[in-house]
């Protein structure tokens, strides 16, 4: 009698362990699209247009994730898209690799369409020769050049373009597709940068670090929820636009490595590999 309940005790255990492992990668996988279509902008209807600016491409739901747009209200996010822009180029600090447009108003023969910034972090401008920029901000280029400049130009009007950025990253690690370095060439948020890493993998947990470090050294850890994220009901601050230097760390899941796991080496193999304290 006694034997007989163990076998039925353990009959019973295995079939709930069973059950789980076939269930966990089905909702998985309707979870994975489910997150792909949300991320897309599917799964909900809206208003997309976007925004050139000096070669960029920003699209509005990066801005604003909310629902449609009402007519009334496409002022306002289109005001806030150049703020957007305006915030990221005016603090954006040039670096090797990015290429910039110096226009002299009235001087042609003095301006210089598109120039590459060297790996010493300079750039060849006709009246002033190599000049340093590397770490410089494009006000703060422009005012340094305004000055060089009047020495022989009076009153110059200068104008400079961030043709494209290239030196400015953010590292996305852990569970995404494709973990590593992206060049940041427009702003961006933790979306936005998860999404070009590939997407979180089955066995990623929606809940994502920030790791952002200060130039006095300090490091600051910032949460975010994906889940909320991609329902748009996250905070500003949760999925905030990310400076040049962060890394988003995206947490493995233990249940769903477990999951994934054990539709590799079979449940007999799992329980097995438990039952001996994981050795």
């Amino acid at each position: 009698m006694r034997s007989l309940m163990v076998k039925r005790m353990f009959s019973l255990i295995l079939g709930a362990l069973i059950s789980s492992f076939v269930a966990a990668p089905l909702v998985a996988a309707q979870t994975k699209s489910q997150s792909v279509s949300a991320s897309v902008g599917e799964s909900r209807p809206r208003t997309v247009s976007q925004k050139s600016y000096q070669g960029a491409l920003l699209d509005e739901r990066s801005v604003n994730p909310t629902e449609t747009a009402s007519s009334s209200d496409e002022a306002a996010i289109q005001s806030q898209i150049d703020a957007v822009y305006r915030g990221f180029y005016n603090s954006y600090r040039l670096g090797p690799g990015d290429i910039i447009g110096i226009y002299i108003d009235k001087h042609p023969e003095d301006s210089v369409q598109r120039v590459t910034v060297s790996p010493v972090g300079r750039v060849y401008f006709p009246l002033l020769g190599d000049v340093t920029v590397v770490g410089k901000t494009l006000p703060q280029l422009q005012e340094y050049l305004g000055n060089a400049v009047a020495e022989f130009i009076k009153e110059p009007r200068l104008t400079l373009a961030l043709l494209e950025a290239q030196s400015a990253k953010v590292g996305v690690l852990g569970d995404v597709k494709t973990p590593g370095l992206l060049v940041m060439t427009r702003p961006l948020r933790v979306l936005d940068a998860i999404t070009l890493a590939g997407g979180i993998l089955d066995t990623g947990s929606s809940n994502v670090s920030i790791l952002r470090q200060f130039e006095d050294g300090r490091v600051q850890m910032l949460t975010a929820d994906m889940k909320k994220i991609l329902k748009g009901k996250a905070s500003p601050e949760e999925n905030a636009f990310l400076r040049p230097g962060d890394t988003i760390v995206v947490h493995g899941n233990l249940f769903k490595t477990i999951n994934k796991i054990s539709s590799l080496v079979g449940v007999t193999s799992l329980v097995t590999f438990l039952s001996h304290g994981g050795r």
